[in-house]
């Protein structure tokens, strides 16, 4: 009976643990980022390229001092975008938006990102009425729908953290230790019924 009380305690546990591992914030550092606004890679303007139109202009590395600035800049340049070494995701609200319509980024890291994409937590929503509708796509990819959001003011801003996905035990070992915590506590049950 014991035996079983303490498998069952250490299956909870391992469960419990499991789930309350929280997402981390993700790494960006070195990252290279391709973004694109409505559907076209010409509709996002990126740093290294000056925010010029021209082709690639699409492309661009994280800025590694994350000083301010922004990475993008729409090609319409009503929406700023910042990203820092440490997930931190920025839009900025550049002029007045017209009326509603379509606001749709999608940002690609590239499959060399070190970690996977799991989610977002957003930071600060003060500079907008309607939150804006994030989501992972992949991996290693994130799109932004701005289509529905209100701002509160001209050059109004929100933030997120990009997180890690988090790390998910490998069946094998998880089985073994629990494999090994059954013996140990069979082993103790025998040792206390002959002793």
């Amino acid at each position: 009976m014991k035996t079983k009380i303490i498998l069952e305690t250490l299956v909870l546990a391992a469960a419990l643990t499991a789930s309350q591992a929280g997402a981390a914030p993700i790494s960006l550092q070195g990252s290279t980022i391709t973004g694109s606004y409505n559907g076209s890679d010409e509709g996002m303007l990126g740093l290294d390229h000056g925010f010029a139109t021209e082709p690639g202009s699409n492309t661009t590395a994280i800025d590694p001092s994350d000083q301010p600035g922004v990475e993008f800049l729409t090609a319409d340049f009503l929406f700023g975008v910042d990203f820092t070494t440490s997930g931190r995701l920025t839009v900025i609200l550049n002029e007045t938006v017209p009326d509603p319509g379509n606001y749709r980024m999608v940002f690609d890291f590239g499959v060399g990102l070190g970690q996977r994409i799991g989610g977002f937590t957003l930071l600060d929503t003060s500079g907008t009425g309607i939150l804006p509708a994030l989501s992972v796509l992949n991996d290693h990819s994130i799109a932004i729908d701005l289509s529905s959001v209100t701002w509160n003011s001209e050059f109004g801003e929100f933030s997120a953290q990009i997180d890690a996905a988090a790390a998910v035990p490998e069946p094998d070992s998880f089985g073994l230790a629990l494999a090994g915590l059954a013996g140990l506590a069979l082993a103790r049950r025998r040792s206390g019924t002959q002793g």
